[in-house]
């Protein structure tokens, strides 16, 4: 007969004869919880209560029992106690990693932004009501007591329609809690949308074999998403933007870069997170009329990485940006207005690459169990106005987003603003399982649907919408952006030649450290060109500076007082720009000597194509001639030794 026992570890089927002793049940239950302890071992027919030790009915048999076929027993036991060992150092230290491995929310390294949030309160001070508030200077009442950063009213009234990150998670926070106490659990679960493998209750086979509630994913209503990770996005400078888009406006062809910046507080918004874009890096790409081919991952993205967590503060790659530009018919100086509310903002197929590159790239978080939580990645877009301009357009992808990408559940359609929801399929290699998926509109009376989203449905409920702009009193941290951009064949192409011919003009090998001189105008000159993004990732890749003197030099090119003399000094003193130098001198051409040089009525501008050699050879005969008196003719060119005053071959004056 078979037996079911549902413990702790599971519930189990052991196959019995009727005359078997109870210790063989006994022991098959063990089986399946190595850690109990034997003799703690009890069984009942109840979930609580009628407990029986197992020991006590040794030599018992289970039909003089009274089990029968299909009875359901439950066992209780204890675990198998340690053996006693003397308290020490190492374990109290072993304890404290087990204890540590178990939650690597408390082991995470945030982001500075979120450090200086989390010290903050984030309440939005308010000033007295002359109308309502009938207190002294230094009382507070309920009329002008500060408000919560997550107030319903105060966003409605200055149009803010995400709550940002650190707002959103006081709102799940309980009142007057720290949110940097440890002793809090972390209030953000990550979605998933995927089936859970093994099934929880160990019942069945794993998926795509089985599947029961237990297991699978819950029914999917789409909706805003309350809060959104950043809340603006700032570019430097213009001149980020304009030598990005001189790619589309010499070759019609459209251009994707990643965005290098960082992550800053934004005061315009409660708790506020604002990403400062310093550069664009892009990398190898393929540009179409209509779109681009691009490589996913790109094999310089560690080394850029790294290069950019070396300048003053720090650089990441805070999202990425890519043109949409198409020029009018009716007037080519203009731009078609492709995006807006009556077609699309993002494309379903721009939003799947959006969610693969959030999904990639999630944000470190103690607010959440596994220490990761959501995105930070912004997609901006370069695309027409209505007015014909060029404007930049910033987005997020929501969670269910993300999580369905990443459950393999939506794909693109030909509807640029539709995104399809795939069949379910049960195969062993392509295995998907896709609840059911529903979206809420009002109709066209006013009332609030809900409808199934499959097999469609509009890509507007994944967008999260970013504001942007640009500093009214710009300070980027790069200062030029003259040098050629990477990635741009037959465009743009960065030679190491032109990198010497440049510092020679700039004089910088005869540029000494601050203390011994030299000219402050040529030293500001070259201290300005050498604070481009663009000119120091192609310096790293040249192998001419060592990856610590790539550090300095970085340094210097972020450092804020850029106009001080002493900035060069320690770049100066590296062994890598002295060697930087002395292929500089020997490659470069020396500057000719003016003394050689024609001069007069006679000097043309045809003379600065005469070689060099004509004018050292002319120089050479006069140093050998001075000595015997030897006049040119200026009409002729003969060489006249006598005293004369007429020359010996035309005649005509000296």
């Amino acid at each position: 007969m078979i037996i079911r026992v549902r413990s702790k570890d599971g519930n189990f089927r052991f196959d019995l004869q009727p005359t078997a002793d109870i210790s063989e049940l006994a022991a098959k239950i063990l089986e399946t919880a190595p850690d109990a302890d034997p003799n703690s071992l009890q069984i009942s027919n109840r979930p609580r209560g009628n407990e029986v030790s197992v020991s006590s009915l040794k030599g018992r048999n289970l039909e003089s029992l009274g089990f029968k076929h299909g009875d359901l027993l439950f066992a209780l036991y204890t675990p198998r106690q340690t053996e006693a060992t003397p308290s020490t150092t190492a374990d109290a230290d072993t304890a404290h990693s087990a204890v540590a491995s178990k939650r690597p929310w408390e082991t995470v390294q945030e982001d500075p932004v979120d450090t200086y949030w989390r010290s903050q309160d984030g309440k939005l001070p308010r000033g007295r009501d002359s109308r309502f508030c009938k207190h002294g200077a230094n009382a507070m009442c309920d009329y002008c007591m500060p408000l919560e950063p997550y107030d319903i009213e105060y966003h409605t009234k200055h149009n803010i329609k995400h709550l940002s990150y650190h707002a959103y998670l006081r709102k799940l926070l309980p009142k007057n809690t720290p949110t940097t106490s440890s002793t809090l659990l972390p209030p953000l679960d990550p979605l998933s949308y995927k089936v859970k493998v093994p099934c929880p209750s160990g019942s069945h086979p794993p998926w795509p074999a089985a599947i029961c509630s237990g297991c699978q994913p819950s029914a999917i209503t789409l909706q805003s998403q309350p809060f959104r990770m950043v809340d603006h996005l700032e570019i430097a400078s213009t001149d980020v933007i304009d030598r990005f888009l001189q790619a589309w406006r010499k070759t019609g062809l459209q251009r994707f870069g990643w965005l290098l910046g960082r992550y800053e507080p934004y005061k315009e918004v409660p708790m506020g997170v604002k990403a400062v874009v310093e550069a664009i890096h892009e990398p190898p790409q393929h540009g179409e009329l209509d779109g681009l081919e691009l490589g996913i991952p790109w094999e310089d993205e560690p080394r850029v990485r790294e290069l950019a967590r070396a300048a003053n503060p720090p650089l990441q790659i805070v999202g990425y940006i890519f043109t949409d530009l198409d020029p009018s018919p009716e007037d080519r100086t203009k731009v078609t207005y492709k995006r807006h509310p009556q077609s699309f903002f993002l494309s379903s197929l721009e939003t799947i690459f959006a969610a693969h590159v959030q999904n990639a790239n999630p944000t470190p978080s103690r607010s959440s169990p596994t220490g990761l939580f959501a995105s930070r990645m912004i997609t901006a877009v370069l695309t027409g106005t209505e007015d014909g301009g060029i404007d930049v357009s910033a987005y997020q992808v929501s969670e269910q987003a993300c999580a369905m990408v990443d459950a393999d559940m939506v794909e693109a359609s030909v509807d640029p603003g539709i995104m399809r929801v795939k069949e379910e399929d049960r195969t062993q290699e392509s295995a998907r399982y896709v609840p059911d998926v529903f979206y809420r509109y009002k109709n066209e009376y006013g009332l609030d649907v809900q409808k199934s989203a499959k097999p469609c449905f509009p890509v507007e409920y994944l967008l999260v919408n970013v504001s942007q702009g640009f500093p009214q009193n710009p300070a980027p941290l790069f200062r030029s952006t003259a040098f050629p951009i990477e990635n741009r064949p037959g465009l743009e192409d960065q030679h190491i030649e032109a990198v010497l011919a440049e510092l020679s003009r700039l004089h910088a090998p005869d540029i000494p450290v601050s203390s011994q001189g030299g000219d402050p105008q040529q030293r500001a000159a070259l201290t300005r060109w050498l604070s481009d993004w663009h000119l120091i990732a192609f310096l790293d890749t040249t192998q001419l500076i060592t990856s610590d003197d790539m550090k300095v030099l970085l340094r210097m090119a972020t450092a804020p007082n850029l106009d001080d003399p002493t900035v060069l000094d320690e770049l100066i003193q590296t062994d890598s720009w002295q060697t930087l130098m002395t292929f500089t001198r020997e490659t470069a051409p020396p500057p000719r000597p003016t003394s050689t040089a024609p001069s007069g009525p006679s000097y043309t501008a045809m003379d600065e194509d005469i070689p060099q050699e004509v004018f050292d050879q002319i120089a050479r005969e006069e140093r050998s001639g001075a000595s015997v008196n030897v006049r040119i003719c200026p009409h002729c060119t003969f060489e006249n030794t006598h005293g004369g005053s007429d020359c010996e071959v035309c005649g005509l004056p000296l």
